[in-house]
């Protein structure tokens, strides 16, 4: 059966992990839930899972990232994916880089970090209303 997949990219991996443990506890096992370290892994990890039939549903992206950026990611994500909703969680940002990303990929939103737990599930839930697949 094929799943609506979240993705969560970030170059530090005990975020990774939290991120991973705050969707499990809040989703199940409704999505499949992938991290990546890197915006080349995701685009990576995307491709494979997109080419079982699974479909994109949401990215969580860090912006300062070795390599390809956030805002580059989310970009991309939304050339391959448009329908997809894009979500920023970063530290640091440059806004040119939010603003860039809201004209050209359509961001729902920006979450400064660290960010509460129940504010990122709730930001999740109307992203995924926003895609067609409310939480009931």
């Amino acid at each position: 059966m094929n799943k609506g997949i979240l993705l969560c990219v970030d170059d530090e991996a005990i975020m990774l992990v939290a991120l991973k443990d705050q969707l499990r506890k809040a989703y199940g096992n409704r999505f499949i839930i992938e991290v990546a370290e890197s915006a080349e892994e995701g685009l990576e990890i995307l491709d494979e899972l997109v080419s079982q039939g699974n479909y994109l549903l949401v990215i969580i992206s860090d912006w300062l990232m070795p390599g390809m950026k956030g805002d580059q990611l989310l970009i991309e994500v939304h050339r391959r994916f448009p329908q997809a909703a894009k979500v920023m969680l970063s530290g640091q940002v440059d806004q040119q880089a939010v603003d860039r990303v809201r004209r050209q990929a359509g961001l729902q939103a920006f979450i400064a970090k660290p960010c509460d737990g129940d504010k990122l599930i709730a930001c999740i839930s109307e992203a995924l209303n926003e895609v067609g697949h409310p939480i009931t």
